[in-house]
């Protein structure tokens, strides 16, 4: 039987520009610039075209500091404003997570502090994303509105490049967000240094899975061709959950509590929906999943808490990783379980909407799938395309399209255990097609399951569930799109 995965899409990108040695190549490619001509970037001009005048960086941070974006000292302002030729061609911030991945971000701040100014580059140990869009933005916004060109210019210039995981880049992304919701024009686009495990997002958007801090030449590459690249879109997802009231969840930082419980009411829920229930809410770009592969997660995450010394790189958490897979039951499920535990069709119900659909339509949980996966992005799980690349027929007659993170859909599939992960992660057979879906709904009823698990763009929880009242995980898609910085 044909595979429904493309053999002709499975060739790789090939490039003609000059190229470097095989050494300095391999490089390259781990940092995500295997596509950039072999040229030098200049210190000094690279500094000119990204640094800010001195006045616009002391204020956004003396703004930052006092937590008041109209606390502009006097003498930092400069007599009838500033004109816009004083404005760099491309103004830029970064924000390093130095907790990520190898912790390497100390040694990546100070390299970027040259490159830059220490105004520019922001730890998010004390500066938070909300903090720099509120008051740095703001303060902006302030000079700009009294007449100041340069300060104009800047803000509708500026870019803004995360050096962390995929959780770090969500933070920011979420919180750029706010300015579409207030209605704010010019919203800087993101791009990526990947310090984290998986990196799907820099995988994406061509930044690559890994930084190589071994050449530091990387650093300057990345903030030229980040300062150039063109513009690409992404969907973002509204997530919400909705529970049985008394119940309590722990839910991590992207997952906070709702002020008003907006489940779609287009879909009887019958006798299964509490008369009262508490609702969280969130935003996720890359994927949501429930199942075993949450349950891995939520172990692997609490151990990494526990015992940050054992967090020493993508290597070493890859590792620890698998070993809980395997003591989890996710390659093996031990006889002594009852079979009844062992799929998710046993505790699930699925309804989607399809695009340009006002009504739910219910899918069925495919028999054994112990793991289910929504998914935004192409890449997951450290660079696998699990979706796949499938033929226009097996598209046709599924009543699919092609998979893009801009389509305002999103492609649910499953896994049946760990060794049928793999083999999906190597890319060696598709996962379980589900549905490809505009919003979608997941219906948890405990049963014998006495908690679910669940995962957010890698930040998993435990769900408790309850066996008289369903939960509800309710997935639609934000009105409006992120940007990202594409390195092509």
């Amino acid at each position: 039987m044909d595979s429904p995965v493309s053999k002709t899409d499975a060739s790789k990108e090939k490039f003609v520009a000059s190229r470097p040695s095989t050494a300095d190549s391999k490089t390259i490619r781990g940092c995500g610039l295997a596509n950039l001509t072999w040229v030098g970037v200049d210190k000094v001009e690279l500094r000119q075209r990204l640094m800010m005048p001195e006045y616009l960086r002391l204020a956004m941070r003396d703004c930052i500091k006092r937590k008041d974006s109209s606390a502009i000292p006097d003498h930092l302002l400069l007599p009838g404003g500033a004109v816009a030729d004083m404005a760099p061609h491309a103004p830029m911030v970064v924000f390093i997570n130095p907790n990520s991945g190898g912790r390497h971000g100390p040694v990546l701040k100070e390299r970027l502090q040259q490159l830059m100014s220490e105004e520019q580059v922001f730890d998010l140990t004390e500066v938070k994303p909300h903090e720099f869009v509120r008051y740095g933005l703001g303060c902006l916004e302030k000079v700009a509105a009294e007449g100041d060109e340069c300060a104009k210019e800047c803000r509708a210039r500026l870019r803004i490049m995360v050096a962390g995981g995929d959780g770090t880049v969500g933070w920011v992304l979420g919180c750029l967000g706010e300015l579409n919701k207030e209605g704010k024009s010019h919203i800087p686009p993101v791009g990526v240094i990947p310090l984290g495990t998986g990196n799907d997002l820099s995988r994406s958007f061509g930044w690559g899975g890994s930084f190589p801090f071994a050449w530091r030449s990387a650093v300057k590459r990345t903030l030229h061709r980040a300062s150039m690249g063109p513009i690409a879109r992404l969907d973002s997802w509204k997530i919400l959950v909705s529970m049985p009231s008394g119940e309590v969840v722990d839910p991590p930082y992207s997952l906070k509590p709702a002020e008003e419980n907006e489940l779609d009411q287009g879909l009887d829920a019958g006798i299964d929906a509490p008369p009262l229930a508490m609702a969280y809410e969130g935003v996720f770009y890359n994927y949501l999943s429930i199942g075993m592969d949450a349950q891995v997660a939520y172990g692997f995450h609490h151990l990494r808490n526990t015992k940050p010394y054992l967090a020493q790189g993508p290597i070493s958490n890859k590792i620890i990783y698998s070993g809980f897979g395997c003591t989890q039951g996710w390659f093996c499920t031990p006889c002594v379980n009852d079979p009844g535990l062992r799929g998710l069709r046993n505790i699930m119900k699925i309804h989607i909407k399809k695009v340009n659909c006002s009504q739910w339509e219910e899918i069925a949980v495919p028999k054994n799938v112990r793991s289910i996966v929504a998914l935004n992005l192409h890449s997951y799980g450290s660079g696998s395309h699990p979706w796949g690349n499938l033929k226009p027929d097996y598209l046709e007659k599924r009543g699919f399209v092609e998979a893009h993170c801009d389509d305002g859909l999103i492609e649910i599939f499953g896994f049946k255990q760990g060794w049928h992960a793999s083999f999906v992660m190597a890319e060696l057979i598709s996962a379980k097609h589900i549905a490809q879906a505009a919003a979608v709904r997941f219906e948890l009823r405990g049963g014998d399951w006495r908690d679910a698990f669940l995962q957010m763009d890698g930040e998993p929880w435990k769900q408790p569930m309850s066996t008289e009242y369903s939960t509800f995980v309710e997935i639609k898609k934000v009105p409006f799109q992120s940007l990202m910085i594409n390195n092509e």
